[in-house]
């Protein structure tokens, strides 16, 4: 012990010490009695910091540990502490003068057995399965042919090799491949940040976008797949809009991203299978379709020239169908000429019996009668009522049209009055008013929010307030990152 403050009082062999000392003391203690060390318990409250440092506690049936992980040990761990996770945590003990408390700084997290590693996987399922994101109906068809297709996989393992070899032998495809870690604690992040960065790209740009995506990874422990059952990478399978095919493990092996994936394939063998179809036999099939077309095109033709011979066995002659009408022509031609010289005999009959009656005195007096009826109606058309019937209907008009402008106008003016009331009883009763006293307009996505769970679940919101909007956005996603130059023995894949 170091640094009395005073000599001891006369009487007394008890030295005296500042608190710094006895804090410093215990601290020391307890850093150079344990040093790094490995406890086992089961994680209680968990709470971060706006600092970014994490705080939870390791407890048993009888007693609770705190823990301190710093901001930037967070990063390191390979799994994060969940309330009610069995792990074991490795870390240095060291003393909190300033609290008379002692706690572990983690750096190291890992999950205690198969069993709680399981557990946690079945709490997860359940609530992504709650969510929704299971759901049979929001799963998307995988395209027949695609054009393009990613593959978010390692660079360097068998598991590429194997799809591009499948790819090849079935339809050779263009395939763009995303390097990431399939294992460790950088798994999950570059997993989503690859499904993100295949999403982010734009249909036709300078790197097309994939019209298929495929997840793959060979086969391992739970331990080496959990990368793949992190609830982060679950959900941006979820969000993908473009088709996703999961092939992690081997057919016994289950994730999370099998079930939110929009198909699941055993193997990643088995997922290039689904991805295309096979050349060949599509060429088969295409030319037995063909050949079933031409058959079955020269077989109605033949049924049709079959029918049409049939039918025309039952017709009778041509000559046969014109004998009838031929005679009843000759017939009606013998008729002909003696029914025009009785016809021209007769009208000469009446033209005489006519000209019999008319006589010039008679035409005189029909003539006379007429040019009198028309000197009557001549002489009650007179110009003056005509122009003065013209003036009273131009003065009626002028008068109608002098009332239905003032009509107008007293219809307008009664209008806009009526406009400009419910105008301004809108902006009494509008949202913006109460804007003015200091509230303010949650949207995402054009849609309001009015809860804080619903604005927990956009990246992006929108913040109304009575001088303007507020944007806030989520963080730029990273750029695509350039895909590997493919390898000699890959072919026309890339």
């Amino acid at each position: 012990m170091s640094d009395l403050l005073d000599d001891p009082v006369p009487g007394q062999n008890t030295p005296e010490y500042t608190v710094s000392d006895i804090s410093g003391e215990v601290k020391r203690t307890l850093e150079g009695t344990f040093g790094r060390i490995r406890v086992r318990g089961e994680v209680g409250r968990v709470f971060k910091a706006r600092s970014g440092h994490l705080y939870y506690d390791i407890k048993d049936d009888r007693n609770v540990l705190a823990c301190t992980t710093w901001k930037g040990q967070i990063s390191g761990l390979s799994v994060v502490p969940e309330e009610g996770l069995e792990v074991v945590v490795t870390g240095r003990l060291t003393a909190f003068g300033a609290q008379s408390k002692y706690n572990l700084n983690v750096d190291e997290v890992a999950v205690a057995g198969q069993g709680a590693l399981m557990a946690l996987l079945e709490k997860r399922k359940k609530q992504l399965e709650a969510e929704g994101l299971f759901a049979q109906e929001r799963k998307k068809p995988l395209p027949y042919l695609p054009r393009i297709i990613g593959v978010v996989t390692s660079p360097s393992g068998a598991v590429i090799r194997d799809i591009l070899h499948r790819l090849r032998d079935r339809f050779p495809r263009k395939v763009l491949i995303w390097p990431v870690a399939v294992q460790g604690a950088n798994c999950a992040p570059e997993v989503a940040r690859a499904i993100d960065g295949f999403n982010a790209l734009t249909p036709g740009g300078a790197l097309p976008r994939p019209d298929l995506i495929i997840v793959a990874r060979g086969g391992g422990s739970i331990e080496d797949l959990w990368g793949f059952n992190e609830e982060i990478v679950a959900r941006a399978a979820a969000a993908s809009e473009i088709p996703l095919i999961s092939a992690v493990g081997h057919e016994t092996d289950t994730t999370l991203i099998d079930f939110v994936s929009d198909r699941r394939a055993p193997t990643p063998t088995a997922a290039a299978e689904l991805a295309v179809p096979v050349r060949i036999e599509l060429l088969a099939w295409t030319g037995e379709q063909g050949a079933r077309l031409s058959r079955a095109a020269t077989d109605a033709v033949q049924r049709r020239s079959q029918r049409l011979t049939d039918l025309s066995r039952a017709l009778p002659r041509p000559d046969t169908l014109l004998n009838t009408p031929r005679q009843r022509l000759d017939l009606i031609a013998d008729r002909l000429a003696p029914a025009l010289d009785r016809g021209v005999q007769n009208r000469r009959l009446q033209v005489v019996r006519l000209s019999a009656h008319l006589r010039p005195s008679t035409l005189r007096n029909v003539v006379s009668s007429r040019q009198e009826a028309l000197r009557n109606l001549s002489s009650r058309l007179s110009v003056r009522p005509i122009q003065r019937d013209v003036a009273l209907q131009r003065q009626t008009i002028a008068a109608l049209t002098d009332r239905m402008h003032k009509a107008q106008v007293s219809r307008l003016d009664r209008l806009r009055q009526k406009v400009d009331a419910t105008d301004r009883l809108r902006e009494t009763l509008s949202y913006k008013a109460t804007l003015d006293r200091g509230y303010a307009v949650i949207r995402a996505e054009g849609d309001v929010i009015t809860t804080k769970a619903e604005a927990s679940k956009h990246p992006a919101l929108d913040i109304e307030f009575a001088d303007g909007t507020l944007s806030t956005g989520a963080p730029a996603k990273p750029a695509a990152k350039k895909p590997k130059p493919p390898t000699p023995d890959q072919g026309s894949l890339f």
